[in-house]
């Protein structure tokens, strides 16, 4: 299901070590842009770097993407999508994640195991379910910092819906206010729980606002150990 574990997942015979890092937070919060304006900055230091998604990464993974986001999976119920989404993680991994770190590169991932803890959390899943799952998919790959992008959900969803436009809503999109906020909760709450993976950014400010701290947090906690 996953390649074989390899001790630390930053361990690299490159110059600078790979790192792994994941920005997390719910509807609206602004990671795919914020991740964007990352991997350029880090590009302009001479960085490799890789850009990737969850779900998604991989031909495998994308067409779970596709199958979950349109609805199609919601008969399945919460335990099921939660399983689609941990075999689209292990490919993920597999494919993508693990073979970037290896080589050296900082890999960015738009969401990563958070997101199920506090999605499909959110939805009832046993937390010791989606542990055993995670275990399976990810073995010790787990991130080097995770960004938790942070609105209040009615915010999130606002943006949201002016992003997509004339398009519909997603499959979690559509979902209440009162569940989204629930997942904020859940997702502060692991940052609480991981303060030394985790920093909360405040994502209720200017675009250039949140990429300064971001980038702050991504000098202070990583470039400094990788020189």
């Amino acid at each position: 299901m996953r390649a074989e574990e390899s001790g630390d997942p930053s361990g690299s015979s490159s110059a600078r070590a790979g790192r792994f890092i994941t920005f997390e937070g719910g509807e609206g919060a602004g990671k795919s842009t914020q991740l964007r304006r990352l991997a350029e900055r880090l590009k302009n230091d001479g960085i490799d770097v890789v850009v990737t998604r969850e779900p998604g990464g991989t031909p495998t993974a994308e067409a779970i993407r596709s199958y979950i986001l349109s609805g199609a999976a919601e008969p399945l119920g919460a335990e099921g999508e939660t399983i689609l989404f941990a075999a689209a993680r292990a490919d993920h991994v597999d494919q993508v994640i693990k073979p970037a770190i290896d080589r050296g590169a900082f890999v960015l991932c738009d969401r990563f195991i958070d997101s199920t803890r506090a999605y499909q959390g959110a939805d009832g899943v046993d937390p010791t379910f989606i542990d055993q799952l995670e275990a399976l998919a990810i073995g010790n790959m787990r991130p080097h910092l995770t960004l938790m992008l942070d609105l209040p959900a009615e915010i999130g969803l606002a943006r949201a819906a002016a992003r997509r436009g004339s398009d519909g809503a997603d499959r979690f999109e559509r979902e209440t206010i009162a569940r989204h906020e629930v997942r904020r909760q859940i997702f502060l709450g692991i940052a609480a729980r991981e303060p030394e993976r985790c920093i909360v950014i405040d994502a209720t400010r200017e675009e250039d606002d949140v990429a300064a701290d971001i980038w702050q947090a991504v000098v202070s906690r990583l470039l400094a150990q990788t020189e």
